[in-house]
């Protein structure tokens, strides 16, 4: 399964980054978009078995949607189209979200990095709001002697890669506007992050909202999760506005499925 999706993000990078006046852009993209409808399609079974009904739905629909993607695509080949330009910027975003994401996620070496810069420098964070912390494994912090355990999904690379894949996506953008709208989400990603994990493990360690794992669920699932939700909103405001470039990209991707949507109902 794994391999299925290295193929198609692989396939999808190229695709992004040929010339124009490559046609086999047009072969790669499709293939690419078809590889991951076929990881999507694979993956509800494992949502079946944990009865996670609403990921089962999403990633029904982001196998079909994928589908549609890469039938688009293959479609444009013969029209030469600059209007379809958009579906490539779509699969640099795609492809460099994707592959940023999953190289740490199954890289090794690159996870235990990640896992263990994210846990000491949480550390260090929770220590400086006073708050009495030590580090008992390379990936658990313990508060008044209750540990947390930090993985992947702790670190915040999931929406790190996100916005990395979508600033990399602003297609005309020069390289300077990029780095700015890189910095002002990324690093302040990362730091909104540790404070969290703080936040969360003071919680649960000293049970602020009542037992320790009721703390760590209102604190963790509550909180800071709609905190997050807050700032991702409002840091991907300042992102498109420096980068009017991806609204754009999304409005164009939107604008030609509904035509090809269309045009493939009206049959």
């Amino acid at each position: 399964m794994t391999s299925i999706l290295w193929i198609s993000l692989i396939l999808l990078a190229l695709a992004s980054v040929l010339p124009k006046t490559n046609n086999s852009r047009f072969q790669l993209g499709g293939i690419g978009w078809v590889f991951l409808s076929i990881y999507w399609s694979l993956q509800p079974t494992a949502y079946i078995e944990l009865k996670d009904y609403i990921n089962v739905f999403l990633a029904i629909a982001a196998a079909i949607l994928s589908l549609f993607i890469a039938y688009i695509i293959f479609k444009s080949g013969s029209k030469k189209e600059g209007e379809y330009e958009v579906f490539f910027s779509l699969s640099r975003a795609a492809s460099v979200g994707g592959l940023l994401y999953f190289l740490f996620a199954e890289v090794g070496l690159l996870n235990t990095w990640i896992i263990s810069t994210v846990t000491e420098q949480a550390v260090w964070v929770t220590g400086k709001f006073g708050v009495p912390v030590v580090q008992t494994a390379w990936n658990e912090l313990a508060v008044n002697g209750l540990a947390v355990e930090i993985i992947l999904a702790c670190t915040a690379f999931e929406s790190i890669a996100l916005f990395s894949g979508i600033i990399s996506s602003a297609n005309g953008a020069p390289f300077a506007r990029k780095l700015r709208a890189f910095m002002i989400s990324v690093p302040i990603i990362y730091i909104l992050n540790l404070q969290r994990l703080a936040f969360t493990a003071s919680a649960y360690g000293f049970g602020w909202f009542g037992t320790p794992d009721e703390s760590f669920h209102i604190s963790e699932h509550i909180i800071t999760k709609a905190g997050s939700l807050m700032a991702l909103f409002i840091l991907s405001y300042m992102v498109m506005k420096t980068l009017p470039e991806i609204s754009d990209m999304i409005d164009g991707v939107v604008k030609m499925m509904r035509i090809e949507f269309r045009r493939l109902t009206a049959r």
